[in-house]
Parts: C-alpha cells; sequence; structure tokens
C-alpha cells in the first residue's frame, strides 16, 4: 500500500537493511559477530551526568510537557560553550534551539526551509540525513565533492550556475561522518563568502567538534566573521558526552532559520524530557576532563585498528577526527562493492561494518569501520580480517571462516 506515499516512493531501500539481517541471522545461530557497523558509543555516560539526571527526575515538576525549544538554562548553557570553545557569542533566545538530537533537528530544518523542486548541495559520501531529509521534504539534491578544498568550492560554483532553480541551502560536515575528513576556518571563509554571494544557507553538522587527535581543533562555521547571516550549526551530545540514547542535540547561528526550525518544532514536539535537559546543563557546565578521557580512549582505539589492518595488508587512512576508519576496499574485493564486501567480512571474518553506499553512491568503493568496541574486540576483529584476507580470494559470502584464522 505503500506504493502510493508520494515521500515514500523517494526513498530507496534501506542500504543497511541486508547487513543488519545477516548479522541478526548470525547471531541468532549463536556466532560472535565484533559489530563495528554503527556509530553508538559503547562507554557509559558520565556519572555526574546521570546522577543529575536522577536527582531532576525525583522532583515532580520535571515530569510534565516540557519547553520544544529547550529549557532556558539549557539554551544559555549551549552558549556559554560556544563562548569558550570558539570565542563565538549567541544570544540564547533567538540563536539557539534544543532538539532531539541533531538528526532530528536537520529533518525538521529541511522541512521548514524545503519545499518541493527546490535544490540542496550535499557532500557524497555524507551522512544519511543530510540527503534524505531533503528528499523526504520534496527538495532534489545535487552531490558535491565530500573533501573541503579547490575541489567542492569549483563543484559549488558549477552547481549554482548549472541549477535551475538556483540551489536553496548547502550542507557541510567536518569532522565528517563517514570520511573523518577536517576543515579549516579558511575553508569555512571561503563557504561564507560564496554563501553570501549567492544568497544561498549554510547547515554544518558539527556532531564530532570534540572528537579529535591531534594538534589540529575543528573549528566552528560560526567562528567566520558575518556567518551568522548565512549559517546554521548542529551539535550533539551524543558522542562528546556519551549520550547518544539520550537524543539531546542543539542548532545555532542564523535567526532566520532558527525561528523557522523553533516553529515548526513547536507543532511536532513538546522538547527533550525535562531531567535529561537538566542533566544536559551539568554536561556543558560541568567538568570537562571526561571529553578529555573520550579522546584518549579513541585515539587508542584508532592507532589498534589502523595498525592491525595494515598489518593483515589493508592499507586505509589515519582519521584525524571522529569515530570511524574510512576504509579503501582492497583491490581484489571492490567489483564486489560496498553491500556484497560487508557481508563477506561478515561471514568470513565475523565483523560487522557499515557499506559505504548507504553514505552515497560515491561511498561505494568504502566501507565505514567504527570504533565502538574495546581494544580487545577490536584485535578480535583484526584476527579474523587477517585471516580473511589471507586466505580468500573473492569467493562466495556463504563460505565459513575456519576457527584457526582467528588464533593469534
Amino acid at each position: 500500500m505503500t506504493e502510493d506515499f508520494h515521500r515514500i516512493r523517494r526513498l530507496p531501500p534501506y542500504v543497511f537493511a541486508e547487513v543488519n539481517q545477516a548479522k541478526a541471522k548470525a547471531r541468532a545461530a549463536a556466532e560472535d559477530i565484533v559489530d563495528l557497523g554503527m556509530g553508538n558509543p559503547d562507554s557509559p555516560t558520565p556519572p555526574h551526568i546521570v546522577a543529575k539526571l536522577i536527582e531532576a527526575v525525583q522532583n515532580p515538576d520535571t515530569h510534565g510537557y516540557s519547553a520544544s525549544k529547550g529549557i532556558p538554562g539549557l539554551r544559555r548553557a549551549l552558549a556559554a560553550y560556544y563562548a569558550r570553545r570558539f570565542n563565538v557569542e549567541l544570544d540564547p533566545e533567538t540563536e539557539v534551539v534544543a532538539t532531539l538530537g541533531s538528526k532530528e533537528g536537520l529533518a525538521n530544518l529541511s522541512a521548514a526551509i524545503t519545499s518541493p523542486g527546490d535544490t540542496i548541495l550535499v557532500p557524497n559520501p555524507s551522512y544519511p540525513i543530510h540527503q534524505f531529509g531533503f528528499i523526504i521534504a520534496g527538495a532534489s539534491v545535487r552531490s558535491i565533492p565530500h573533501a573541503p578544498g579547490e575541489e567542492m568550492l569549483q563543484a559549488l560554483d558549477r552547481a549554482v550556475r548549472h541549477s535551475v532553480p538556483k540551489p536553496t541551502a548547502l550542507i557541510v560536515n567536518f569532522p565528517s561522518n563517514p570520511t573523518g575528513l577536517m576543515a579549516g576556518l579558511d575553508f569555512y571563509r571561503e563557504i561564507v563568502a560564496f554563501a553570501k554571494k549567492h544568497e544561498i544557507f549554510v547547515l554544518s553538522d558539527l556532531a564530532y567538534a570534540e572528537l579529535y587527535y591531534g594538534d589540529k581543533v575543528p573549528p566552528s562555521i560560526l567562528e567566520v566573521p558575518g556567518a551568522k547571516d548565512v549559517a546554521v550549526e548542529f551539535t550533539s551530545m551524543s558522542k562528546t558526552y556519551n549520550m547518544a540514547g539520550w537524543r539531546m542535540g542543539f542548532a545555532a547561528g542564523n535567526r532566520k532559520l532558527i525561528a523557522a526550525l523553533t516553529r515548526v518544532k513547536s507543532y511536532l514536539d513538546y522538547g527533550a524530557f525535562t531531567p535529561i535537559q537538566v542533566a544536559s546543563v551539568a554536561a556543558l557546565n560541568g567538568p570537562q576532563d571526561c571529553i578529555e578521557e573520550m579522546r584518549r580512549l579513541y585515539r587508542e582505539r584508532r592507532d589498534v585498528l589502523v595498525k592491525g589492518l595494515k598489518q593483515a595488508g589493508w592499507d586505509v587512512p589515519v582519521p584525524e577526527a571522529g569515530m570511524f576508519v574510512w576504509a579503501e576496499i582492497p583491490e581484489r574485493f571492490r567489483a564486489l562493492g560496498s553491500v556484497e564486501f560487508s557481508k563477506l567480512l561478515l561471514n568470513k571474518a565475523k565483523v560487522a561494518v557499515a557499506p559505504g553506499l548507504g553514505f552515497g553512491e560515491h561511498g561505494d568503493t568504502h566501507v565505514r569501520i567504527a570504533m565502538v568496541e574495546n581494544t580487545h574486540r577490536i584485535r578480535q576483529a583484526l584476527r579474523g580480517i587477517r585471516g580473511f584476507l589471507a586466505t580468500d580470494n573473492g569467493g562466495p559470502a556463504e563460505s565459513p571462516v575456519s576457527a584457526e584464522l582467528v588464533k593469534e
């Protein structure tokens, strides 16, 4: 019956479904699968944040409907974070709105600002909501290169000159999910100047702002003078504070975009449960040593994973940021595409990864490997991958992996 629903028809089959079904089948057969597919943090939320939630939930005054745009203290806390971290001043009343995770905020802003037939510029590969939020809203999506630099800027210029109607908005996402690439302020200055020249809004996804590993620190596009004239930025508590299931995020920046998102949300939700918002205030305003500990944890996992893959003969880049390794499929398997290669890894190495096709057609030569298991489990995954790469010649995915291949 859904074939008659216009917006459902515009959505392609869920790319991750085949791998997820195969993973569920393997686990039902009691197979031990190391799941490096979904970017779901495995560490607990810091204790002081949990304690604040418990304290707040014991107050019955917090049990009713909350504020859709976020309680005032939470919006002030986000503004204070931007002032500390980026030296950016935000008005908590007009330039900040709390969202149910950055994904919900992106989707609802897509609906708020998009008319059927609008064109949106989206990096490819990119996090799925970046394109599908707009597709659901009725827009057309035009792919641009995913790496910050001259190629992307030239593609943007071509897109504006050759798109009818002129594009409405541009998505940028650095540090990138899935690639881990970072952008600098010079690149953002170019983007802001371009957007102002062509009267295009910029939606920046900064969900991985605090997950970086070297001296290069991810900036905010809002640091560029005048950026708030055209840009809004989405951040999230999910990765920074291991609060993925709590569903708390923010949009900040351009007042017109914030007002549009706030108005749409007022019709759709009553905001996050108030104790979650109170606990989020404690996270933003409280001790931040938990963030450095989180970076240390992922840096250790990254180093183990990258070194092990290279030793296995799979040369992958070292991500500067994020919680993923964006790995090009080894050449002898590349013709399979990312979905079939992911199924092959699952069946033969007992390791689940995310097929790159799920992030756009230009991602089909890669898989995304998430650093969401401890180093013991990552080493177990590496043993399986090493054995698989040493013996497999691209045969059927149904072939079982030998027990000998997962030994040290």
